[in-house]
This record gives C-alpha cells, sequence and structure tokens, in this order.
C-alpha cells in the first residue's frame, strides 16, 4: 500500500486513476482540465491523481510540441495542486530535475524509453516522492526487476510499474496481458496505460498516431486480469489537443469507462 495523501494505492484499497492532458498547453487549458475531472471526481468519489507533462522531451520531430518547460510548468502543477487537492504526477528526463520537480509532484515518472536509465532511478529515488516507472516497450516484464531493485537499492519502497505495450517496429504496439501479472510479482502497484498502448509510433510520419477508440478495450482486458491503477490522458477538446489527440479518450467518455472498469474489478474481488 502506498500512502499518496487523499487516498492508498494498492494492497487491496480498489481502483485508482491517473489522467489528464499529455502535456501542458497553457493555464487555461489545464485549469480547465483540472476543473472539470475535480468536480467529477469528487461527485463519484474517485481516487484520482492528475498528470500532465512540463516537457515532451521525446517528440517524433523538432516541430512537436514540447510544453511551456520546468519552472513555468511546475508553477501551472502547484496551481492545480493547491486548487483542487489532487496529488500529482509528472515526467522526469534528467537526474538534476528529480528534485525541484519533487517538491512539486508527488509522483515522479520514468518514461518508457529511460527506464533503464540508472543515474535518473536514483535520483527519483533519493527524493522520497512515489516513482513510477513505465515499462520499456523493448523490455519483457520481467526485465522490470532489476530495475525495481535499483530503485530499492536506494533505499525508496515507494514504486509503481506502469504497462504501456511492447514494440517490434513497424508503428505499432502490443499488449500482452500475462505481463501485468509477471510485473505484480515485483510486489508493487501495477498500473496499466491504457491510451499510450494504443500509439502508432512515428505512424503519422512526423509524429505519433493511434486509435484511442481502442484503449476502452484494452483497459477493460486489463482489469479483467487485475491491477491497481489505470493510466487515462484525457482532454476536454481532443480534436484540439497538441500532443496525443489521436489516442486521448474524450473527458465525457471517461465515467462510463470508469464504472466498466470498477464493475469488472468488482466482480473479480468477489
Amino acid at each position: 500500500m502506498i500512502d499518496l495523501g487523499p487516498f492508498a494505492a494498492g494492497g487491496g484499497h480498489g481502483l485508482f486513476l491517473i489522467s489528464g492532458p499529455c502535456v501542458i498547453e497553457s493555464r487555461d487549458v489545464l485549469m480547465e482540465i483540472a476543473e472539470a475531472l475535480a468536480e467529477w471526481s469528487r461527485k463519484e468519489a474517485v481516487p484520482l491523481v492528475f498528470k500532465a507533462s512540463y516537457d515532451k522531451a521525446n517528440r517524433t520531430s523538432l516541430g512537436g510540441f514540447r510544453g511551456p518547460g520546468l519552472e513555468e510548468g511546475l508553477r501551472m502543477l502547484q496551481e492545480v495542486k493547491s486548487e483542487f487537492g489532487f496529488p500529482i504526477l509528472t515526467d522526469i528526463h534528467l537526474p538534476e530535475q528529480a528534485a525541484p520537480v519533487s517538491e512539486v509532484a508527488d509522483i515522479l515518472q520514468i518514461p518508457a524509453f529511460l527506464c533503464r536509465q540508472t543515474d535518473l532511478l536514483l535520483a527519483a529515488a533519493a527524493t522520497g516522492a512515489v516513482v513510477n516507472v513505465k515499462k520499456g516497450q523493448f523490455l519483457a516484464p520481467g526485465d522490470m526487476a532489476p530495475v525495481v531493485e535499483k530503485i530499492e537499492e536506494s533505499g525508496c519502497r515507494r514504486i509503481f510499474l506502469t504497462e504501456r505495450g511492447s514494440s517490434f517496429g513497424y508503428n505499432n504496439l502490443v499488449v500482452d496481458m500475462r505481463g501485468l501479472v509477471e510485473m505484480r510479482d515485483c510486489g508493487y502497484p501495477v498500473i496499466f496505460d491504457a491510451t499510450h498502448s494504443v500509439q502508432r509510433p512515428g505512424g503519422g510520419g512526423g509524429f505519433t498516431s493511434g486509435d484511442g477508440a481502442l484503449a476502452p478495450y484494452l483497459a477493460r482486458a486489463a482489469a479483467g486480469v487485475g491491477v491497481d491503477g489505470f493510466f487515462v490522458e484525457t482532454h476536454v477538446r481532443p480534436e484540439e489537443a497538441k500532443s496525443d489527440r489521436l489516442n486521448l479518450i474524450p473527458l465525457s467518455m471517461l465515467p462510463r469507462l470508469w464504472g466498466q472498469l470498477q464493475a469488472i474489478t468488482e466482480i473479480l474481488q468477489s
């Protein structure tokens, strides 16, 4: 079990949700999405972590929108945290980002491409924040065990592991649901990333494409296997999103999907 303040994650405490836009587009858009999520999560008692990236450092092309950067991005995430009381998750890409980001974020996310970067893992572990590691698209599920060991040996036991699909090239990802079971053997909460799992990396030519319409199917399958939480990027106007717009689940559709995931989980638990 990991204490996130407003709620606990893992250890049989029920599903929790990580949700928000892929990247911080502007203060106004960020606050609009956060307010909508806050209203829904309060009404339905949804344990929710708010996520957004201040910098998308692995864009397909130089022309891809990256976000406002570290300083401005953290200022806006702090505003979301102060206004709505959400635990905050955001990515780090360099070891020197870990300490300043942990002053705002409750969860430091290690991007999939960087999940084996030792110095990055150690820096994140040293902050005392929760460390969420996305399994690399190039790793087998069992290969996450040495990643966990690096973090544990640095004194951190507050770890999440997230599945986001495996790449065999050819602009596609495949999710092997057996991996969710195998990663659970590491002893920490397992999260399924529904929206990044339907990406088609580089499939748009100069950008990453995907099919968000398939994300609910994969999410329901993951709920059937059994996970502790879900990672779902969303937006109030997906067609205007500046990053991963083809993979997002519209915020208007999120409550129905969440109800389905809860219902499946309750059947398993009964």
